[in-house]
């Protein structure tokens, strides 16, 4: 067996389709079948129910999968300690974050935290949430650092990866104001005049928080998707231009919403509370990154 199959078998476990896959894995479809079927033969069952789209699981591969996360947990957890044998790298904290939490939160959390630690030496990935994920599962990070709510499975099972609550946010529907200040796009919107969503891709995490309160909320709004990126950046960029509104953390926009360069498109039933949280793996981490979380969870329990 392969390593490569087993990180092919967890990324079509992700995407539920060999062709996205294929072009996460840099390789062309047919040979990532190839791959697949080079992986259900060593275990001497089908893993992938391929009749159903998306693709699913059989139950063989419901029952693979978890050992799959885990052994190339371990692998890439050893490939790390070994790495750490060098000082530098032993003595840095690494973080992954995703793209908002990254540039509106880490830099004041960090300093924060550094007030009371000292300097500290830090490396900060920023990525997609599953990029986040996978870099925590593969032990290429110590801590993740994301948006999180109690509506999205996040896939770190709690038997190997622990968590803490860092902060809030609140993800506001904003849009730009017209000419008497009121919301361009305001929700609910109506069926002759929906209002212009501006939404997160599938693969965002605030995209299905926002998602979960459009599915369960009771007055249904009326909304025409004109936008799609997995970047609140690149959202807050389309609803300046006038394009419509999006659900945005009220950490990247309060400025601009005291500045009234941007206005909430919707009363409270609309806003959606979320937490900002440091995750970790359940194995020890080197003496730096142990110091830093006992650290964190100190202040923590100072703040509650």
């Amino acid at each position: 067996m392969e390593l490569k199959w087993l990180e092919d078998f967890l990324s079509l476990v992700d995407t539920r389709n060999f062709t996205r896959s294929a072009e996460l894995r840099f390789t062309t479809q047919p040979a990532f079948s190839r791959r697949i079927r080079s992986l259900e033969e060593w275990i001497g069952t089908p893993l992938i129910e391929r009749a159903t789209q998306p693709v699913s699981l059989t139950a063989a591969g419901q029952k693979f999968r978890p050992a799959a996360e885990e052994m190339l947990r371990r692998l890439y957890q050893a490939r790390e300690d070994i790495r750490l044998l060098d000082h530098a790298a032993a003595n840095t904290i690494s973080f992954t974050a995703t793209h908002s939490v990254s540039l509106n939160f880490f830099p004041r959390w960090i300093r924060r935290i550094e007030e009371h630690k000292g300097v500290l030496f830090t490396r900060l990935d920023s990525n997609q949430v599953e990029d986040c994920v996978q870099a925590l599962q593969k032990a290429h990070v110590h801590f993740m650092l994301c948006h999180a709510h109690n509506s999205v499975d996040l896939h770190l099972p709690a038997d190997s990866f622990t968590s803490i609550v860092v902060g809030s946010d609140r993800l506001l529907p904003v849009t730009v104001p017209d000419a008497q200040g009121l919301a361009m796009h305001a929700l609910p919107g109506t069926r002759q005049h929906p209002a212009h969503y501006l939404a997160y891709a599938g693969t965002s995490a605030i995209g299905r928080a926002v998602e979960h309160l459009l599915d369960h909320c009771a007055d249904k709004p009326h909304l025409e998707q004109v936008f799609v990126s997995h970047l609140a950046a690149v959202l807050e960029s389309m609803v300046r231009a006038g394009r419509g509104l999006a659900w945005l953390p009220e950490s990247q926009v309060k400025d601009d919403l005291n500045q009234g360069r941007l206005v909430v498109a919707g009363d409270e039933r609309w806003v959606v509370p979320v937490e900002i949280r440091l995750f970790r793996p359940k194995d020890g981490l080197p003496p730096k990154s142990e110091e830093f979380w006992a650290a964190v969870v100190a202040s923590q329990a100072d703040q509650a």
